[in-house]
């Protein structure tokens, strides 16, 4: 199964040209995400972890580093990912 990015809002990378060269895009959460702790992160600094819902995107990001990295990933994969933790599976 493919993830469906299709409604996900995308940007070129600045390294791409205008000529057909190798364009490189991402998909991304925007800022104005609602993000939600984990209910399993710890208050006192621990590991906690936070996911923004989009219409076609998870993101997932460290809450100490709220302007860091995000990894976006597909509804699907999300919810794939989330069933296998509930069984045990990871």
């Amino acid at each position: 199964m493919h993830p469906d990015f299709s409604t996900a809002i995308w940007r070129t990378s600045s390294r791409s040209s205008s000529s057909g060269g190798q364009c490189v895009e991402i998909a991304f959460v925007p800022a104005t995400a609602d993000w939600r702790k984990a209910s399993r992160s710890q208050g006192n600094g621990g590991a906690c972890v936070e996911i923004a819902v989009q219409p076609s995107v998870v993101g997932i990001r460290d809450s100490k580093d709220a302007a860091g990295p995000v990894l976006a990933v597909s509804r699907d994969a999300f919810g794939a990912f989330l069933r296998a933790i509930g069984s045990g599976r990871v």
